[in-house]
């Protein structure tokens, strides 16, 4: 590290310092006999590369398209999710310091900052994974990371398919809600592909349609040409300067969007999203964190109340079930399994009371020999009572669908 140019580097292209860098390493092995063999050397190039230029240790596991999680408990213990399982690698930094700077490296590049005033911080990394770091003195045992990786080719609908997260008959009625602009929300709980469900399903909407996505760190993927991406800013070193979900959902209101996406609703933006969605912005989607589609309503109702308005309970309520026509639960189950659990209909208002119905759901049935949660999709027979309004729209489903039956054992 003490005999590279760094100032001449940046000037270099990657073979070419790839090159430089190994006759370096060579020359230093040789004068300095030490007793590595060819893969060593390779291994020790990379790890210079890696230190120099990457993010250290890290780079060999943001390298692997099998890891779905990053987590790293101070600089000797770094552990990573496998196909829904937990695992310690043998990954270790120097020391908190080492630590401290790669975590300074990924901030940096997106305008944030972690130190001693502001010890959490929240980022997306260049390929678009959720990167969250809280250091010393909140995390007591060295700075605490962790990295919800999104991956270079984000799942498609035909490997949620493959997967059996959801079935053909799912997928048909909620192209048919997202074409017809229906209001939806996608509920589950921590890493239950509720990002993941927005991307894929974000793909119905129409090319020609202008869409303004609103998230803390921008994660989203959409295939959209016409897609205006806004991100919130945490408060500066004197704690000014903040823009918050709802200052941008109020702005966003003012861009003339024909649907509105907020990456995750988790304060007081849920009331001027709602109005939104009452005011002509039809077709807007969001996620929220709840156990289950009743959850995920009462959640709606409290973080309405986060806004600071004496609302009255019933008013509140009939704003929901005016704005919300579709939930759709997420859930990750036992042994790492995702699956759509619920989609749900707002059917609307029973004195103060808002009625919802499955129209389809998921049924676990038991634990398999691998510890893996399997079980059956079934439709309950219920016909959605929006159905005119895709028919209105030229979009014609199969009665069948909806006929009540087991549609795939999963």
């Amino acid at each position: 590290m003490d005999k590279l140019d760094l100032s001449k580097i940046g000037q270099l292209e990657g073979e070419v310092l790839r090159r430089e860098i190994r006759l370096l390493v060579e020359h230093l092995c040789d004068s300095e006999n030490t007793m590595l063999n060819r893969s060593e050397r390779e291994r020790l190039i990379d790890e210079v590369l890696d230190e120099t230029f990457g993010l250290g240790p890290l780079e060999s596991l943001l390298k692997d398209p099998t890891i779905s999680d990053i987590l790293i408990n101070g600089p000797k213990n770094v552990y990573v999710e496998r196909r829904g399982k937990l695992e310690k690698t043998n990954v270790t930094f120097r020391d908190n310091e080492h630590l401290l700077q790669i975590i300074d490296r990924i901030i940096s590049k997106v305008g944030r900052r972690v130190d001693e005033t502001c010890p959490m911080v929240d980022a997306r990394m260049p390929d678009g994974s959720r990167f969250n770091a809280i250091i010393p003195p909140l995390a007591l045992d060295g700075p605490a990371v962790s990295i919800r990786r999104f991956g270079r080719n984000p799942l498609k609908l035909e490997d949620l398919l493959n997967l059996k997260a959801l079935t053909p008959e799912m997928v048909m009625l909620l192209e048919g809600a997202i074409k017809a602009r229906l209001n939806i929300i996608i509920a589950g709980g921590t890493g239950s592909g509720k990002t993941t469900l927005l991307n894929v399903l974000s793909s119905f909407i129409p090319n020609n349609e202008r869409i303004v996505t609103i998230e803390d760190a921008a994660e989203l993927q959409l295939q959209q040409e016409h897609v205006v991406r806004l991100e919130t800013r945490p408060p500066n070193i004197e704690g000014k300067g903040a823009i918050t979900a709802t200052d941008l959902v109020r702005n966003a209101l003012r861009m003339r969007p024909e649907r509105i996406i907020i990456g995750e609703c988790r304060g007081p933006e849920a009331l001027d999203m709602l109005q939104a969605m009452n005011t002509g912005h039809e077709g807007s989607m969001t996620t929220l964190h709840a156990n289950s589609p009743r959850d995920a309503l009462a959640r709606l109702e409290t973080m309405i109340m986060m806004a600071g308005f004496e609302l009255p309970l019933k008013a509140m309520r009939t704003q929901i079930a005016s704005a919300v026509n579709l939930l759709i639960q997420a859930n990750r189950l036992q042994g790492g399994v995702r699956r759509v659990t619920h989609i749900t209909e707002v059917v609307g208002m029973e004195q103060d009371t808002i009625i919802t119905q499955d129209i389809f759901r998921f049924e676990q049935d038991g634990v398999d020999e691998k510890g893996r949660a399997y079980g059956k999709f079934v439709a309950t027979g219920v016909r959605p009572t929006f159905m005119p309004r895709l028919e209105a729209r030229g979009i014609r489903l199969p009665p069948t669908i909806f006929r009540q039956r087991v549609m795939m054992e999963a």
